[in-house]
């Protein structure tokens, strides 16, 4: 009975403690409409975390610290703006979300990573969506903040900035799994730029007047996916980074390379198209063991550069069109471009396909002596038109054991291959 009787005495209050623990629910987070007057730092101080600012239209000042999970959310045609000096919103907590601003007004200091939104490395998982930055230093700096996303932002930069003053449109250090989806990034040094990180997606972003539209340095097991760059120095430069998947993208009329590899290896190249280059489609440095495969090449000075050891890439199913030259090599081995019976499209190949199998009869060399010697020796290029270079053409068609080490491909195909994604 003593023992009936404890458990008794102590039912009360454990059924009082079960009850309130199943009906207990956080309260709502409140939402504050801030007016252009108020003090937007103050707010941030005294709202609790979880809670929502709303920013009414007009100009609100910054700079201000946003070091606690909040929404920030703006009202057609709200505006934050700077002061010249510093970032004009740091985040420092995890959580925080920034959608529907217009933000201008940051300093120009490079190594202060001036920004319209500075994300430290405190504020993982940082939602940065649907914002315009306009005439900032860096348009969002993601500085550590892993698994954080930059959405469907309009990032104008500075154009009266020397290329070395000016900043990215997104920069990212050491921020894992980030992603930069959806935005429209003008003006600047890079339109993305990422440092030492890994798990990275960047996908279905537009490019414009940029030095890199994406820049990329030791960032592994990645992925650029369907993004398109116009007018820009250089497409896609990618450095230093392994196991990326490099699929679906546009580069049209960029000045130096549509798509350049240096150093990386065990990646997938799949379904590009560079059209219009004034240099270089696809410049291959010293990358190893890719899949460079379905990609569309057309109307550059040099279809494919290729060079400094390049080794165990496997190329095919591409297509080569109308090229100035169509693949610059120079080296003494043979590399062989056909994969399982399947080779590349090469507008320049006069070739027949007696059965119809959509194959060649005859393998394609895309270059000859000739072009050796041009390349190790370009003042030979005065000899151009001389009795001495038909000499040496005609030479090489009677005894094909002078022709020189480089690119030969085995199965060139007939037709060239349909790139999905192409413009």
């Amino acid at each position: 009975m003593r023992l009936l009787g404890r458990h008794a005495a102590g039912w009360p209050a454990a059924l009082t403690l079960a009850v309130g623990m199943a009906f207990a629910v956080p309260a709502p987070a409140a939402e504050q409409v801030v007016a252009p007057g108020d003090d937007l730092g103050v707010l941030i101080e005294q709202a609790a975390a979880g809670d929502v600012l709303s920013l009414a239209a007009g100009r609100h000042a910054g700079p201000v610290v946003i070091d606690k999970k909040l929404s920030l959310l703006g009202r057609s045609g709200a505006v934050v703006e700077g002061d010249g000096k510093g970032s004009v919103l740091t985040v420092t907590a995890p959580g925080v979300t920034i959608r529907g601003l217009t933000i201008r007004g940051s300093g120009v200091d490079v190594p202060a990573m001036d920004s319209a939104i500075l994300v430290r490395q405190s504020a993982r998982g940082a939602v940065i969506e649907d914002n315009r930055l306009e005439g900032n230093l860096f348009g969002v700096y993601l500085h550590g903040a892993a698994k954080s996303v930059v959405r469907a932002n309009t990032i104008v930069g500075r154009d009266d900035l020397r290329l070395s003053e000016s900043g990215n449109g997104v920069s990212i250090w050491n921020a894992p799994g980030a992603k930069v989806i959806g935005n429209n990034i003008r003006y600047g040094r890079d339109g993305i730029f990422v440092n030492i990180s890994k798990r990275n997606e960047f996908r279905d972003n537009t490019f414009a007047d940029l030095r890199f539209a994406i820049h990329y340095m030791y960032t592994h097991d990645s992925k650029v996916i369907g993004n398109v760059s116009r007018g820009n120095h250089v497409g896609w430069a990618l450095m230093f980074s392994d196991r990326l998947e490099i699929r679906d993208n546009v580069s049209v009329d960029d000045r130096d390379h549509g798509l350049l590899l240096n150093y990386v290896n065990n990646s997938q190249i799949t379904g590009n198209v560079v059209r219009g280059s004034r240099n270089k489609c696809l410049f291959i440095y010293n990358a190893h063991k890719n899949r460079v495969a379905g990609n569309h090449f057309e109307n550059c000075p040099i279809g494919i550069h290729f060079t400094a050891g390049s080794e165990r890439n496997d190329v095919y199913g591409n297509a080569f069109v109308a090229n100035r030259t169509q693949v610059k090599y120079v080296g003494s081995r043979n590399v062989v471009w056909s994969h399982e019976g399947r080779g590349n499209y090469w507008s320049d190949n006069a070739a027949f396909d007696l059965d119809g199998d959509g194959v060649a009869d005859r393998p394609y060399r895309p270059n000859d002596l000739v072009d050796d010697v041009l390349w190790r020796y370009p003042q030979a290029k005065l000899l151009l038109n001389s009795p001495a270079i038909d000499l040496l053409r005609l030479a090489q068609s009677q005894f094909p054991g002078l022709l020189p080490g480089g690119v030969v491909d085995m199965a060139p195909l007939i037709d060239p291959p349909d790139i999905g994604g192409s413009e």
